[in-house]
């Protein structure tokens, strides 16, 4: 258990620690001279590990980057002066940070009347009345004499077989709070890991720099060990690394966990002292081991009020680590007084719309601990389903444990994309609909053509997704296909009769050059029909889907593609992809209508561009043929 200290300075802290330990905190020249701690300090015992935090009000930033590592809060008073501002300042990160353990040492009460004492204690209870250390025991100590110590030690001990074993799913992270150079071992990080495991040999990534590193060796509670894990603290001897590289609030993580970013959405709450948080405000985000820059961009509210809280996005000023789940805090841009602090939802936030009531209902379905709940009900908010590329990384779930969720809640999967039954079902329907509508508004029109359709169902719905949406309709008859046209079965165009005998009359040719046909003006020069005639009934006859208008009045026949289709299928087969000189040397002409037919094709989705080339998308079968 990694038992954090908190508190004013002056008031014992590193002294309480020295006494349960053995170990001396203060390790710097100054912190020796001064008699006060300037950085983070640490101790160990069999089964505990401690965290000692500066007092000073200057210094928060290094409270902080140790902070948010810790499983129990040990707040220490002293007797002589009672709670204290850096007291009621650390009492408020630490319930920021959501540490609910905790215990308070009363130090120094060997210099203080047993009635000092007394009202001490009632201080102490007026302060944690209503936070999360209400109920927290309180220990009265002598640190020097080692009064109490005992009694106190007793306490971490039975606080630490409580706490119940840590959960290793997930790939491993540690916050770097501190790096050195050791003779024998090279470059050393230490910190507390957020999740997964490790062990000698294993390949990792300094992040956000993308360093891959290799850990030589390591040390759980500054203990030798193979391995170690989630919750404890580790010192890993790093190959591949210069201690140059490294500053404190970067990560060593698992690869697949490398994701730096400058933006993130949260839950965010504002002390109840401070002023409303209005929107853009600067701030200083500590997160993780991580002092940095940034600004907060409010979601749901203009404001918010002190003692509430709301949803926010956080924008830093360089790339850093973060995965859903984290705490962090926020201090003013002055970094002299802590504003509120919260979680991290989601490190993937959209461009667009990221104040509209879907993303709010989104971000408070991403709020649910229970990973089984949030990603059931992020698949009940997303018509388009939820990338579970994204969503594994963003809360750091392992390919295992992301395959029983998904079993569990029983999600449609297609790809990489989850989507709850209800909202596969709605997605049916809505194809449907928008089938029905388009024949009501366009009943000359044969059908719809695929990509189209799958923008009147819904325009953010993936590609593979609408094919597997499409699948069933087609295969249990309630949609048809004739060519490129989908439609209702029941739907049906009918040419008039006066158009079918002159595209009889016309159609010829079109088939005489089936790869390079007439355009409009040449048939209506040649034929001596109105050219406006010609292009009227060359529109109505790609409605009817005899002829497809492949470029500006230029059409070719049905078939003429339907052949085409299969000759750029076999490039794409042969080659990987089409280009426009293959496919002129095989039907002739110019290259010009060879990049007319390949444009087509990209406009019409059975193929798309990838820089000069084209790649098959679709199937020769949707043509007919």
């Amino acid at each position: 258990m990694i038992i954090g200290t908190a508190g004013h300075i002056d008031h014992g802290k590193t002294t309480l620690v020295k006494a349960l330990t053995g170990v001396d905190c203060d390790r710097l020249k100054e912190e020796k001279a001064r008699g006060i701690t300037v950085d983070l300090g640490y101790a160990y015992t069999p089964t505990l590990g401690f965290i000692d935090v500066p007092g000073h009000e200057k210094l928060i930033h290094n409270m902080l980057a140790g902070a948010t590592g810790i499983d129990f809060a040990l707040l220490v008073i002293a007797a002589d002066d009672g709670p204290m501002p850096q007291t009621r300042e650390h009492l408020e990160i630490i319930e920021l940070l959501g540490i609910k353990r905790g215990a308070v040492a009363l130090t120094k009460i060997d210099r203080v009347s047993v009635d000092r004492q007394n009202a001490a204690q009632g201080e102490i209870a007026a302060l944690l009345a209503g936070t999360v250390l209400a109920d927290a025991p309180i220990f009265p100590v002598a640190a020097a004499q080692g009064t109490g110590i005992a009694e106190l030690r007793a306490h971490l001990e039975a606080a630490t077989a409580d706490q119940g074993q840590p959960d290793l799913a997930g790939g491993f992270r540690l916050a770097i709070d501190r790096c050195f150079t050791l003779s024998g071992a090279g470059t050393v990080v230490t910190g507390t890991a957020f999740a997964g495991a490790v062990k000698v040999g294993d390949q990792l990534l300094l992040s956000p720099p993308k360093l891959p590193v290799r850990v030589r060796s390591l040390r759980v509670q500054d203990s030798p060990a193979e391995s170690g894990h989630a919750g404890q603290r580790i010192a890993l001897a790093l190959a591949g690394v210069d201690k140059a590289d490294v500053e404190r609030g970067m990560w060593v993580v698992a690869p697949a966990l490398h994701a730096p970013i400058k933006r993130f959405d949260a839950m965010l709450r504002v002390l109840a002292g401070q002023p409303p948080l209005k929107h853009w405000t600067p701030v200083h985000l500590h997160l993780g081991a991580e002092d940095v820059p940034a600004r907060v961009a409010l979601l749901g509210a203009d404001q918010i009020p002190p003692g509430t809280e709301n949803w926010a996005q956080i924008t830093v000023d360089r790339e850093i680590g973060a995965l859903a789940g984290d705490r962090f805090i926020l201090r003013d841009a002055s970094a002299r007084h802590t504003i509120g602090g919260g979680r991290v939802l989601d490190i993937f936030p959209p461009n667009r719309k990221k104040r509209s009531p879907e993303r709010l209902a989104m971000l408070a379905a991403l709020a649910a601990d229970d990973p089984a709940t949030a990603l059931g009900e992020a698949a009940e908010q997303q018509p388009a389903g939820v990338d579970l590329t994204a969503h594994a990384l963003n809360r750091n779930l392992d390919t295992a444990t992301l395959a029983g969720l998904c079993a569990r809640l029983q999600l449609k999967l297609v790809g990489t994309t989850a989507f709850a039954t209800s909202r596969w079902q709605e997605l049916q329907a809505r194809l449907l609909a928008a089938l029905a509508a388009e024949h009501e508004r366009a009943p000359d029109l044969p059908g719809v053509e695929r990509d189209r359709l799958r923008r009147l169902t819904l325009p953010t719905l993936p590609r593979p997704a609408f094919d597997a949406l499409l699948a069933a309709p087609l295969a249990d008859g309630r949609i048809a296909q004739s060519n490129a046209w989908l439609h209702l079965p029941e739907h049906r165009v009918q040419l008039a009769s006066s158009d079918r005998d002159l595209w009889l009359t016309l159609k010829p040719l079109l088939d005489a050059e089936p790869y390079n046909p007439p355009r409009v003006r040449d048939v209506a020069r040649t034929t001596g029909i109105a050219e406006d005639t010609v292009r009227a009934l060359f529109k109505r006859i790609a409605r009817y889907g005899a002829a497809w208008p492949v470029a500006h009045d230029h059409y070719f026949t049905a078939e003429a593609v339907a052949d085409l289709a299969h000759r750029v299928a076999a490039l794409n087969a042969s080659d990987g992809c089409v280009r426009a000189a293959p496919l002129r040397d095989q039907i002739g002409g110019g290259r010009k209508v060879a990049i007319h037919i390949l444009e087509f094709f990209d406009r019409i989705g059975y193929t798309r561009r990838a820089r000069d080339t084209h790649v098959l998308r679709g199937s020769p079968e949707q043509f007919g043929s």
